[in-house]
């Protein structure tokens, strides 16, 4: 490729061919690894499954999502990383770096064996690799950024880096499209596939039947992960084609360069001040409504509002194709009125707005869950007894009975006001006219513990043998009378005549074997000494008590809602959005989200459509890969990051599923406020090129 000669300060002319074909190019391998990155986070559950294996459902998913939190956390040291020897050994090369190192882990992890065939390694290495992917972005942003505002003209910036700025929504769209085509293909062609426990013996549920797990979840979820080697080549192979930025090029010649520029960046007051205003003026504010406007809508769609998740990732693609111009759209405006007003701008409508938007797509999407909240529900607790639950890798273990009541009713949505109560006073909630109390968590485990040594106790004082078969006889009672309801259920479903017949049949047959299994564990239980059966029956109904304390509860809280009208059993709500195909979004319920998951698109490109050229013009060349890198990474990494945990903690401890939106309106308030006065205005009309002595 030919270098480019033209003097670099002359930036105002049209760009040429080639300088765009940079760009262009530049633009499309950062899609490449915004879809790497977001990919684990979209099949997150499925990855849990089969790396963490050993571990009951909800802590396989807990340490799922651990992996990809660390993902995030390390992003800013990616950030210091790739920043500093893009300032130092030159744009293009550290590009290069940061493509393999993420296009590689994620081919790795489409390829890594699960815990049943390398046991502790498995997981511990997608954990390693996770790391390396989060290092690897927090290094490609900055390099992606400061490559094309180097390359544009002066004039252009905001236009041209505003290609950048699509490409983590153009990610987003690809891994949803990608996800949604494989996995109907996927289930739709092959057979379900049958599970096996760590000793090679086969997977059986309740009823002794083999545990079959579709295709999709038990290999097809590998194929995103390996097609994007392909990705990578392609990436690899138009940034290959790259020069180096004239820039850095012209400052390398010059014998400019930073030999520290970390310390340079960071270590100095007259540059690290620029990084503190970056983060607290510009991209806190701007993480977070990228995050609320994408992530949390989507997660909002499914967790709050119960829309299933293929309807709402149906949703959020359609909003994503009808938004992610407005990226252009504000880039261009930016040149011409500056980056800042329409940052804070983005930032302030978003405040004002977000409490009524959300609203409407809860009234939208789930006319009857919206309906229903407008029945009063009142939680009365001692006010101590009310953590404040954040818990953003889900370690963490609220058991106050304050604390179980409130995640339970913002597991269905409930909104609902707080009265304090005199200390130490187990919380309650009014719902309609039934009240209903709660139950310390605590007190309760410490119960079962206690219930469990009393019947491994009354199981001492009974021999072996007899405990044996009192076991069999009650597992073949339990089996029996579950067959009998299988077949009361078969028969009910029958639709014509010659199947209700063999229904009845089995029924009849199914009923013949209870009363010889009754008569069974009646004779083992009869075989036991008076004294010790009646202990070991002492033990089992109180274990049995203190194990149903928490299904009691939650089977009276969702019986008392399900009264006042809350869509307990989704089956039941006929109101709730859903689409069988992208064909049916054309209903005027469907549009209607989609338009209102548009408007919090459009939102995003606000804020970030201009970032990229703002940033780059906050730092001086010598150390703008690294200046601009942390402040962006730490924003979106760290603020937007922790906001799903943030916000269902707010929602929990308010008792109302809007109150979560308050981390992002105070966030960008801040930003509002701080970017106002310390933001520099005017910074679409600076020569980035000009030496400063700053």
């Amino acid at each position: 490729m030919a270098t480019t000669t033209t003097n670099v300060r002359d930036r105002s002319r049209p760009m040429t061919a080639e300088e765009r074909k940079v760009i262009l190019a530049s633009s499309a391998g950062t899609i490449f690894e915004w879809y790497d990155f977001y990919l684990y986070g979209s099949l997150a559950a499925i990855i849990g499954a089969q790396f963490f294996t050993p571990f009951p459902e909800a802590t396989r998913n807990i340490f799922a999502l651990l992996a990809f939190a660390a993902g995030f956390l390390v992003r800013p040291f990616g950030a210091l990383v790739f920043g500093s020897l893009g300032d130092l050994i030159g744009r293009k090369y550290t590009f290069l770096m940061t493509i393999m190192i993420m296009g590689l882990s994620t081919f790795c992890v489409g390829l890594l064996p699960g815990y049943q065939s390398w046991g502790i390694a498995a997981p511990v290495i997608l954990i390693g690799l996770r790391m390396l992917q989060g290092l690897a972005l927090g290094g490609e942003y900055g390099g992606a950024a400061v490559y094309v505002a180097e390359h544009a003209p002066a004039n252009q910036r905001g236009y041209f880096t505003a290609f950048i700025q699509t490409t983590a929504t153009l990610g987003l769209l690809l891994s949803l499209v990608i996800i949604l085509v494989f996995t109907a293909y996927v289930n739709g062609n092959y057979d379900p596939v049958a599970q096996f426990n760590l000793d090679g013996t086969p997977q059986l549920d309740a009823k002794g039947v083999a545990v079959m797990l579709e295709p999709w979840k038990a290999w097809g979820w590998r194929i995103p992960f390996l097609g994007s080697i392909f990705l990578l080549a392609i990436s690899l192979y138009i940034r290959l084609q790259m020069n180096e930025s004239p820039a850095f090029k012209k400052m390398k010649e010059e014998g400019s360069a930073s030999k520290a520029p970390l310390r340079e960046a960071f270590g100095q007051w007259k540059n690290a001040k620029f990084a503190v205003i970056a983060l607290l003026g510009l991209t806190a504010g701007q993480a977070v409504v990228w995050y609320s406007g994408q992530f949390y809508a989507l997660f909002f769609l499914q967790s709050v509002i119960k829309v299933d998740a293929f309807t709402a990732n149906v949703f959020v693609a359609a909003s994503l194709i009808l938004g992610t111009y407005g990226f252009i759209f504000f880039g261009r405006l930016s040149d011409r009125i500056g980056r800042k007003p329409i940052i804070l701008a983005g930032c302030l409508i978003a405040a004002i707005t977000y409490f009524p938007v959300f609203k409407f797509l809860t009234a939208t999407a789930n006319p009857m869950l919206h309906a229903a909240q407008e029945h009063e529900v009142v939680v009365t607790a001692d006010p101590a007894d009310c953590s404040f639950q954040f818990n953003p890798v889900g370690t963490a273990k609220f058991t106050k009975s304050c604390d179980i009541l409130k995640a339970l009713l913002l597991k269905s949505s409930v909104n609902s006001s707080t009265v304090d109560a005199a200390a130490g006073t187990v919380a309650s909630v009014k719902i309609g006219d039934t009240e209903i109390a709660a139950y310390d968590g605590s007190a309760n485990t410490a119960a079962i513990d206690a219930a469990k040594a009393a019947l491994e106790e009354a199981k001492g004082g009974i021999d072996a043998g007899l405990l044996t078969a009192m076991s069999d006889a009650d597992k073949a009672l339990g089996a029996a009378k579950t067959a009998v309801a299988d077949a009361d259920k078969a028969l009910k479903a029958a639709a014509d005549d010659a199947a209700k017949a063999t229904a009845q049949t089995a029924l009849d047959a199914a009923n013949a074997a209870v009363p010889a299994a009754q008569a069974a564990a009646d004779a083992a239980r009869a075989a036991v000494p008076a004294d010790a059966l009646a202990k070991f029956d002492a033990a089992t109904a109180a274990l049995a008590k203190e194990n149903g304390v928490k299904g009691a509860f939650e089977k009276q809280v969702n019986e008392a809602l399900a009264a006042i009208g809350y869509p307990i059993v989704a089956a039941d709500n006929a109101t709730i959005a859903k689409v069988g195909s992208f064909g049916d979004i054309f209903t005027g319920q469907n549009i209607t989200i989609i338009l209102i998951l548009t408007y919090l698109i459009i939102l995003v490109t606000m804020v970030y459509g201009p970032i990229a050229a703002m940033l780059v013009e906050l730092f001086p060349t010598r150390i703008r890969y690294s200046g601009l890198s942390l402040p962006y990474h730490i924003g979106n990494g760290w603020f937007g990051g922790l906001l799903p945990a943030t916000a269902l903690a707010i929602s929990a401890q308010a008792g109302n599923i809007y109150s979560g939106l308050w981390y992002a309106i105070v966030v960008a308030v801040m930003t509002v406020i701080i970017g106002t006065i310390f933001v520099p205005n005017g910074t679409h009309k600076k020569d980035i090129f000009a030496d400063d002595n700053r």
